[in-house]
């Protein structure tokens, strides 16, 4: 067990694709984590399935490395804006920050929002600038705009004299200097040039000094925990987790104390005073006693049961009942009211959909039909951890209400449903609106952030300008990407990936956060183009698709199984087209009967969830099983929905 003096408490933190996760790998290997012939995966911290096919960091997750004689706890966060709350919570338990900040990119979206946060902590960051070693990294203009957002997010003389490191986590190399690393190198090019070699002795020594001043930076400007060892008990739940066995488990950093397995502990609560407005205060609402009945710390990438922690760890214990985020739990001899922390925030949802039963025809075919009591069932066990969550029962039959920080949000929670074999429909993603003390309606603001090449900025700046965007400022990048920033609604930007993507031919980047609620911005222009809507179900014909793809983008192949109310494809014009896809050309003598197999169908549109869930209109759903994504009328009967049509259109 180390003294708190030897622990040291850090997160990292940087927009999305930044190298977080990756630089966490070259830490492991320059501390020996793992055994010399062990095979260890990339980005081993993204253990998710799903965080390794999207190459993104979905859950904070907690680590530890020793060097030398110290003790560093190293928490990976995410750095996509919908799961920014992770963030938030991971700083009430560290002491400093790694702000990583791409070479060529600059400070984005998501690393405003985090730093911000970090200096509102309190928290004095070592900045790295990544990705030095691409062939269009500038370091210095990188490490200048990083140093004006310091300065424009108000940090304090202490906060902007931060420590400043340069490197490579994918080629795992941080240096302080980098003018002298460069010419070291080109010196070992040269002298390989030449004929000369490099002995196996001086090559591990390299790669073992690689990481030397970034954990020497560490040990320096990191401040260890300031804590009370002979003090009672105390800390704060910072993060949640939960297994079958044992219940519910909470996490959080031990700010003074010591606490043992079996010792009894008071479980806190304080909740704010206004929802979603943490400066209007909080109070005192209770305190119920438990004993723990597990505790661990990590060690490595695993978590080992120990007997006993002490104030500076970041600990995991299980016992208390209902144990949840911004917990205060302290030892039974403190007065409950006068410890009691101020509660942490949590992030409000901006987005909602409706989760749905599949009543389609291929229900059951590709998975398990969820029921609604299943829905409700997987759900429930969803908010014990994901508290960025919200799920209202609205009286329906059918389905439920569910809230989140984003679409992406609510697209990794369908994403692990499917994958549990579970079939469902989900509805379009529609933002959650507020209205001010004077009866003003407020809809929820973004800063949006595209680098595109400059021949399409006019289409760009068109397209968004129709959506109600603002544009707020244009930057020249200098390698023939233009910057622009924008500020948008929520709904604005709702269906629009897909079109940008379309409009950019693939090579524009976009990246948005939430920044809070504006004015309403009126009604927005719709979908330009209708749906392509089966009438009749069946095996999709060639022929029939052949006639079809001249007026439309089909979703759906030859010998595709639809029906009726099912969407096939997206027609030119932007009213839907009622159509019969398994017609099939009336057929003669043997030459005829193949002639049909040979026809120049065009490959399809992939439907993809996130893709989907942008495309649909009101009245569509997406139909989610284990095995597809379908996109279909919410009431799939011809004659049914022109009736329900005909009595709107009379009200």
């Amino acid at each position: 067990m180390h003294a708190a003096s030897q622990i040291r408490n850090l997160a990292i933190i940087a927009h999305i694709d930044h190298g977080k996760t990756t630089l966490i790998d070259s830490i492991f290997r320059a501390a020996h984590v793992f055994r010399e012939n062990a095979h260890v995966d990339e980005r081993v911290m993204d253990s998710n399935d799903l965080e390794r096919e999207r190459g993104i960091t979905i859950r904070s997750k907690h680590c530890t490395v020793e060097w030398k004689d110290y003790l560093i706890n190293i928490i990976d966060t995410p750095g996509h804006a919908d799961f920014s709350g992770e963030v938030e919570r991971v700083l009430s338990m560290v002491n400093s920050v790694l702000l990583l900040v791409d070479a060529n990119e600059g400070p984005m979206p998501q690393t405003r929002y985090v730093l911000m946060r970090a200096l509102s902590f309190g928290l004095r960051p070592i900045v790295i600038v990544n990705k030095a070693d691409r062939p269009n990294a500038d370091p210095s203009g990188a490490l200048d705009k990083t140093f004006d957002l310091f300065v424009e997010l108000g940090a304090n003389n202490e906060q902007l004299d931060f420590p400043v490191l340069y490197g490579s986590g994918l080629e795992g190399w941080i240096v302080s200097d980098l003018d002298e690393y460069q010419k070291e190198e080109r010196e070992r090019e040269e002298h390989l040039a030449d004929g000369g070699t490099l002995s196996p002795a001086l090559l591990k020594e390299l790669a073992d000094a690689a990481m030397n001043d970034l954990f020497e930076t560490i040990i320096a400007s990191v401040p260890a925990p300031q804590v009370d060892q002979d003090a009672p008990f105390l800390m704060q739940v910072s993060t949640l987790a939960w297994s079958d066995y044992i219940g519910r488990i909470g996490c959080g950093r031990v700010l003074a104390g010591a606490l043992k397995v079996g010792d009894e502990v008071q479980r806190i609560t304080t909740r704010h005073l206004e929802i979603g407005d943490p400066d209007a205060g909080w109070e005192f609402t209770g305190a119920s006693s438990a004993r723990v009945t597990h505790l661990w710390v990590t060690h490595g990438l695993e978590n080992r049961e120990v007997e006993e922690a002490s104030a500076g760890d970041i600990v995991w214990l299980a016992g208390p009942d209902d144990i949840t985020l911004g917990d205060t739990l302290a030892s039974p001899e403190l007065e409950a009211a006068d410890v009691a922390l101020s509660p942490l925030e949590i992030e409000e949802p901006t987005v909602s959909m409706f989760f749905l039963v599949n009543n389609g025809p291929f229900a059951g075919q590709d998975g398990r039909p969820a029921t609604l009591r299943q829905i409700k069932d997987r759900l429930e066990r969803e908010l014990r951890v994901n508290v960025a969550l919200r799920v209202e029962d609205l009286g329906r039959p059918d389905g439920v209400k569910v809230s989140g920080r984003g679409e992406l949000h609510l697209a990794i929670l369908i994403e692990e449903m499917r994958r549990e074999g579970l079939e469902l429909c989900v509805s379009r993603p529609e933002v959650i609106t507020h209205r001010d003390s004077k009866g003003k309606l407020l809809e929820p603001m973004e800063q949006l952030i595209i680098d595109v090449p400059e021949e399409y900025q006019g289409t760009v700046i068109q397209e968004l300008s129709l959506r109600k965007g603002e544009l707020i400022g244009v930057e020249a990048t200098g390698t023939g990407l233009v910057r622009l920033e924008f500020t948008i609604s929520t709904r604005g930007l709702i269906g629009y990936r897909n079109d940008f993507l379309t409009e950019t031919r693939g090579l524009g980047v976009m990246s948005s956060r939430f920044t809070g609620y504006g004015p309403w911005k009126g009604d927005l222009p719709g979908r330009e183009r209708g749906s392509l809507v089966s009438q009749t179900g069946g095996e999709a014909a060639g022929y029939s698709l052949e006639n079809l793809q001249n007026r439309a983008v089909l979703f759906v192949g030859n010998m595709t199984p639809v029906y009726e109310g099912m969407i096939v494809g997206e027609n030119s014009r932007s009213d839907d087209m009622l159509c019969n896809p398994t017609k099939r050309k009336a057929l003669g003598n043997y030459r005829q009967s193949t002639k049909e197999i040979d026809t120049g169908l065009k490959v399809p549109r992939e439907i993809t969830l996130e893709s989907a869930l942008e495309w649909i209109a009101d009245d569509e759903l997406v139909e989610v099983t284990p095995k597809i994504v379908r996109v279909r009328k919410h009431i799939l009967s011809t004659e049914q929905r022109k009736k329900f049509e005909k009595r709107g259109a009379d009200a």
